[in-house]
């Protein structure tokens, strides 16, 4: 018998889920949009299967803004297990070296400010960036290791929240493209006795936080109970994500012509920037920058229902 193909539904919206530990963050997105039964979905930027926390799923329209979140600054908690150095720099790989930890937190604290402000990393050859189209993990597992380039990145809050035995829990706030796992190695470096993550949890990423986030479990029961439409009540709006950004109403007439690809004048814009956009009847229908004329260029465009 030919398998029947599923009709997948026009699912719009922004769903928090915090990631459970042992799942990578596409396996994550593909579960959810299959409980929503979702045509089209989109994660805003990776967690490793090690870490939980807060990961952006984006459906449908959503996934026009998705990179807004990719660049946007990030709040880890993580649990730095001091004197064991692996492979990949947390507990998912080898162990490389053990040593004696005879630092505590006064030597911790005494680090911390090296790595606040903008800061140089290298990064892993455990991560997914590319090499001559390569991933580096790939690498990694064949027993490779290239020349990484540093990077700049920046660290706009290390705070060191708790200290017991040989680990310590650090509070962190980060610009995109951080590697945690990085940090706690160079840190665990310069205290002499090595390092490595052995647990991350994403606690902020851009506007959302953990609070606001829904279980895998809970999706699960959710769906039991009513279907895919039972999911529908966990969407965020799709420019949730963009509430920060300043908020234009167009007229009947504006609305129109904007959405066909034509600038248009908005006395209450702000001089430079971008801005979200509603139409008269306060849809949202996409978000513009404004040039140098003073008008709103379009920029990525939704078709008011």
């Amino acid at each position: 018998m030919a398998q029947v193909k599923r009709i997948r539904r026009a699912v719009n919206g922004i769903l928090l889920l915090d990631k459970p530990r042992g799942l990578s963050s596409n396996a994550a997105l593909q579960k959810v949009r299959w409980l929503l039964n979702a045509e089209k979905a989109g994660h805003t930027g990776s967690l490793d299967p090690l870490a939980t926390g807060v990961l952006p799923l984006c459906f449908g329209e959503a996934t026009k803004f998705s990179q807004y979140l990719l660049d946007a600054d990030k709040g880890y908690e993580t649990l730095m297990q001091l004197g064991v150095t692996t492979t990949t720099g947390d507990a998912e790989g080898e162990v490389v070296e053990r040593r004696e930890v005879t630092v505590g937190r006064d030597a911790i604290e005494a680090q911390l400010p090296r790595f606040r402000g903008e800061i140089k990393q290298i990064p892993p050859m455990y991560s997914a960036l590319k090499k001559d189209g390569q991933p580096l993990y790939k690498l990694a597992r064949a027993g490779e290791v290239v020349e990484r380039e540093a990077r700049s990145v920046t660290i706009a809050r290390l705070d060191l929240l708790a200290c017991e035995g040989n680990q310590a829990r650090l509070s962190v706030a980060c610009s995109k493209g951080t590697y945690i796992r990085t940090l706690v190695e160079d840190l665990g470096q310069l205290l002499g006795c090595g390092a490595h993550v052995a647990e991350l949890r994403r606690v902020q990423a851009g506007p959302f936080g953990i609070a606001q986030t829904i279980a895998l479990e809970a999706l699960e029961q959710a769906h039991a109970e009513g279907g895919n439409e039972a999911l529908d009540a966990f969407l965020l709006p799709v420019d949730s994500g963009l509430e920060h950004w300043p908020l234009l109403s167009f007229s009947e007439h504006s609305a129109y012509y904007w959405l066909h690809g034509q600038p248009v004048r908005a006395p209450e814009a702000p001089k430079f920037g971008m801005v979200r956009v509603q139409d008269h009847l306060g849809r949202f229908i996409g978000i513009g920058e404004v040039s140098e004329d003073g008008r709103i260029a379009p920029r990525r465009l939704i078709r008011a229902e």
